[in-house]
């Protein structure tokens, strides 16, 4: 079993972002679950991010303690975008344990859907987010653009914002730190080929914005050696993000951890906080 980084000293992590709804967890996520709490990960956020997705993680969050959720639809999935869909994930938004409208925003990468559609489910996401006065969970890749100018038309109605996954420039950093925009670091940080620009903008990160996440099963830190065989990620390396985010910043570990933790406590506010504070 690979070891953490970090092992010497109890660690309680908070992953903000991993995507247990997706089937390569169907086989052994108890065991998943379970090298997580070994690695001091206390609490996990289950991304959704299409109808199917949301409905798995809110019952991956029922069944398991310190396990929450979002609601959304990611802007690969913008085309399945209804009336009926954005009434269910309206009901969601309204569960405990649904922590975040999303994932949602705008992917110009990949283009799976159509960008008319993907500013529309964007649009009408933040909507629902502040109608249930819960933060939104963002994407945003290659749409910086159109993306935060959207963002600037809902910020002050909207409780707070995550932006979910950063790997973009300092200029685009910048503008969500404007808008007061909580800001999640992945394993991309890890990476010295496409990821080296991060190491330089994540010192300009207030403390009280920062937030850390695996993204799994996707973004496995290239700094963990020797990498499984089937090159997952999980939650239980989200020590090899906190370890090159602290060198980053010149921090400890345990300031990252500690920091990291109250940012997720306050943004999602954990209905568990007592328990695990």
């Amino acid at each position: 079993m690979l070891s953490s980084p970090i092992n010497r000293a109890p660690m309680h992590l908070v992953d903000i972002g991993a995507n247990l709804a997706h089937e390569s967890f169907g086989r052994d996520l108890d065991d998943v679950l379970a090298r997580a709490c070994a690695a001091g990960v206390e609490t996990i956020v289950i991304t959704g991010s299409c109808a199917a997705s949301n409905e798995t993680a809110l019952q991956l969050a029922h069944q398991h303690h310190g396990i929450y959720c979002t609601a959304g639809v990611h802007p690969h999935h913008a085309e399945t975008w209804n009336a009926a869909l954005g009434r269910r994930i309206a009901q969601l938004a309204a569960l405990p344990a649904v922590v975040a409208v999303g994932e949602c925003g705008l992917d110009y990468y990949r283009d799976l859907a159509p960008r008319p559609a993907q500013r529309a489910a964007f649009i009408a996401q933040l909507e629902l987010a502040i109608a249930a006065e819960k933060p939104v969970f963002l994407h945003q890749r290659d749409a910086h653009g159109d993306f935060i100018a959207i963002l600037r038309d809902y910020r002050n109605a909207l409780r707070d914002c995550i932006v979910h996954c950063f790997t973009d420039t300092a200029d685009a950093l910048d503008d969500y730190l404007a808008l007061d925009c909580y800001i999640g670091i992945t394993g991309w940080i890890c990476d010295e080929r496409r990821g080296a620009h991060l190491l330089d903008s994540v010192r300009a990160i207030p403390d009280d914005r920062l937030l850390i996440e695996t993204d799994s099963p996707y973004l496995l830190p290239r700094t963990l050696k020797p990498a499984p065989k089937d090159r997952r990620n999980e939650p239980a390396f989200l020590p090899w993000v906190a370890q090159t985010l602290a060198l980053a910043r010149d921090e400890a570990v345990s300031e990252i951890s500690e920091k990291t933790r109250a940012n997720a406590c306050r943004v999602f506010k954990f209905s568990n906080l007592a328990e695990t504070l």
